[in-house]
């Protein structure tokens, strides 16, 4: 990867993101990526789903050898759970049987913490997804960026603050289902993910089937973004269908490249999972020429 900047010694010493074994990365990306390390920033990515927002978390652990904790945000969610939860009914049992090795007296032991309170406390630096932001309620959003910002958080119950030990490298995805307030976005950087053009879906695919035939590359690549433009379909099938559909069709021993050609496309429940979508692309299969 070319000019992919690296960042200053301060804060994320040696920390610079080329991609991953499965993660195919273009040199925009990886300069939002490594820009928002050197700047301690969280990194906000929008983008439809199946366009790799999540899996992004999962290539710069694994190229920069983090462990990767992960917050699937939750539309009921309150920060609290998300940084520690007291664990009142277990301390309860302990002090009226009697049968436990923690001391009751000690509120400490029954506090565990949250994916955030984690990531704070451990003793290595780590890379943090939260995941689908755009769940949360706007006070949620605005609470988490303030502890992300001040880099520590409250435990009411035993009077103590909890101050992260390194600084994470935090991603944050969104689907774009709710508007972000203005002051989350003014705290992020930000970077959306647009769905693969053909040539940059076959490198993907590439990487993820070595072996694979340019044949039958070039004419599902083709029959996939063929059914992906039909009209009507309420979730148009993305990048893990695609990976899953080209497995389906390497896995039945009957099954040519060239049957694509004549529009023979088998298995479109592998790519299209509601029903009124199954039915509008099997009706369209018969009109396709790929």
């Amino acid at each position: 990867m070319s000019n992919v900047p690296s960042p200053p010694a301060t804060g994320s010493e040696g920390c610079v993101f080329t991609g991953a074994s499965k993660y195919v990365l273009d040199e925009e990306l990886a300069n939002i990526v490594n820009i928002s390390m050197a700047l301690e920033m969280p990194l906000l990515l929008k983008g439809e789903p199946g366009t790799g927002k999540t899996m992004l978390a999962h290539a710069i652990a694994e190229s920069l050898h983090m462990r990767l904790i992960v917050l699937n945000v939750k539309s009921s969610m309150k920060l609290v759970e998300a940084l520690y939860q007291y664990d009142t009914l277990t301390r309860l049992n302990d002090s009226r049987f009697g049968d436990s090795q923690r001391n009751v007296s000690n509120i400490e032991e029954y506090i565990k913490m949250g994916k955030i309170g984690q990531a704070f406390t451990t003793d290595e630096k780590v890379v943090l997804l939260i995941d689908e932001i755009d769940k949360a309620d706007t006070d949620f959003q605005d609470d988490m960026l303030d502890v992300l910002d001040q880099m520590e958080f409250d435990i009411i119950e035993i009077d103590k603050t909890m101050k992260a030990k390194n600084r994470p490298v935090i991603i944050i995805t969104s689907n774009a289902k709710k508007d972000l307030s203005d002051p989350f976005l003014g705290r992020c950087n930000f970077h959306h993910i647009a769905f693969p053009e053909p040539d940059m879906m076959q490198r993907i695919i590439s990487v993820h089937f070595p072996d694979i035939s340019r044949e039958l590359l070039d004419h599902a690549v083709r029959a996939f973004y063929q059914l992906r433009g039909i009209r009507g379909t309420e979730k148009k099938p993305a990048t893990r269908e695609l990976i899953n559909w080209i497995r389906a069709l390497k896995a039945d021993p009957e099954f040519k490249a060239k049957d694509l050609v004549k529009g023979d496309l088998p298995y479109l429940g592998v790519l299209f999972k509601k029903s009124p979508d199954f039915s509008l692309a099997r009706s369209a299969v018969s009109r396709m020429r790929i």
